[in-house]
């Protein structure tokens, strides 16, 4: 397996996380979270889900819907999201984010949040998701054809590429030719989140998988087969922020922020500099600076899995292995329960839940580690996870570090 020192057309950024977000570590915790309705929920619409987690994580966190005075949340479906969503929670928030930049974006509300919080302009805020991306009438296939207009890609849709899957099994083929980077090593990611999911009762796919069983799946998009791509299902997600102070009073054991940060680098596959290095690279830097930690501190990683190469290429890029060590750094089971790193402990959006956007997903399962709440997933080990989100074809990385009360 060959290594990479440098890569000339990757940015860099001068950005000093740790000099300028440091004083924020830590002032935030995430005081609720809950899911609903992961996996199929006929009869459901985006925002009945929502508001079902949304009310549920407030819940959790022992407060009341008049509480929430601040709001992120954004829809594959609608610009103008955090609208209806205050509408039909009968909220009044004080801040509001509606900042879309796809699957990451969950993670990404977090450091705007963080400073809101901060500065008092509000003290409680709700993210929240909710799709039922497989059950409704207005699906997936829709969305996605609808998205040719609504976000045109001039240098990809002219050519009818099967989007997303086609640019991640460019990505793939690329890292397999550049590394040597085997089939069976993207095979691993898959049956290492199966692995985890038959250990989750909410997971949506839990039954038996092997290696040979990956290899021999119909193939969507070489060198991608269908189980290397991650699950179509409804779900909805939510999560409670408010400062630390305010977390002593409430019922749940709070888990801090310790880091975030966000990066983009391109919106088209076409466009990135680099088919094998993604902007986590830079994300998982700073948040990492901003915490004070690296990848070696961090007990588990909760990672975008829409694909098996994402996985491989996120363990590259925010330093648990080398540059063209990623599928080397899963084989033998190294990522699966009992392996060397804890990932994708619910089982990730290969075969727990994937409603259209993934991100929030990983916070929420990050919570239930460390307040340890997993059941029979739980870690020995759960001071500190890493949650790392992506959006669009590798084009939004955003990435979260957070902690229990003895990381800090």
């Amino acid at each position: 397996m060959t290594t990479r020192a440098h890569t000339p057309n990757i940015p860099h950024s001068s950005f000093d996380a740790g000099a300028v977000n440091r004083a924020l570590r830590g002032k935030v915790v995430i005081a609720g979270a809950a899911t609903y309705g992961c996996g199929e929920s006929p009869g459901m619409d985006d925002m009945t889900l929502l508001a079902r987690a949304a009310h549920a994580a407030v819940a959790d966190a022992g407060l009341t819907m008049q509480d929430i005075d601040g709001l992120a949340t954004c829809s594959v479906n609608s610009t103008m999201w955090t609208m209806p969503v205050i509408e039909h929670l009968g909220i009044n928030p004080t801040y509001v984010d509606g900042t879309m930049v796809g699957g990451s974006s969950f993670i990404a509300h977090l450091l705007p949040a963080i400073r809101a919080l901060d500065a008092g302009q509000c003290n409680a805020v709700l993210i929240c998701y909710g799709s039922a991306q497989r059950s409704a009438a207005f699906g997936r296939k829709e969305s996605v054809a609808a998205r040719r207009f609504m976000d045109p890609q001039p240098y990809e849709h002219p050519y009818d590429p099967v989007l997303p899957v086609t640019a991640y099994a460019l990505a793939a083929a690329r890292h397999m030719h550049e590394f040597g980077t085997t089939r069976e090593q993207l095979a691993e990611v898959a049956v290492a989140a199966r692995a985890w999911a038959q250990q989750n009762p909410e997971a949506f796919m839990r039954d038996a998988l092997s290696i040979e069983d990956v290899l021999s799946a119909r193939t969507i998009a070489s060198p991608l087969g269908v189980r290397d791509c991650c699950l179509v299902t409804d779900g909805a997600g939510a999560i409670v922020l408010t400062r630390a102070d305010r977390a002593r009073d409430l019922p749940q054991a709070p888990v801090y922020v310790l880091g975030n940060a966000t990066a983009i680098w391109n919106r088209q596959i076409s466009s990135m500099p680099d088919l094998t290095t993604t902007s986590a690279a830079q994300s998982g830097a700073q948040a990492f600076a901003m915490a004070g930690l690296s990848a070696r501190d961090m007990d588990m990683a909760q990672v975008y899995d829409a694909f098996t190469i994402n996985t491989i290429l996120f363990l590259e890029d925010l330093g648990f292995c080398a540059k063209g060590e990623g599928g080397a750094f899963v084989q033998n089971g190294a990522i699966a329960p009992g392996g060397r790193l804890a990932v994708n402990t619910n089982g990730g959006g290969l075969s727990c839940v994937h409603p259209g956007m993934y991100g929030i997903f990983t916070l929420i399962e990050a919570v239930r580690q460390l307040r340890g709440q997993a059941g029979q997933r739980q870690l020995q080990r759960h001071n500190t996870a890493v949650c790392h989100g992506n959006g669009g074809t590798l084009s939004s990385q955003s990435t979260a570090i957070l902690g229990t009360a003895d990381a800090l």
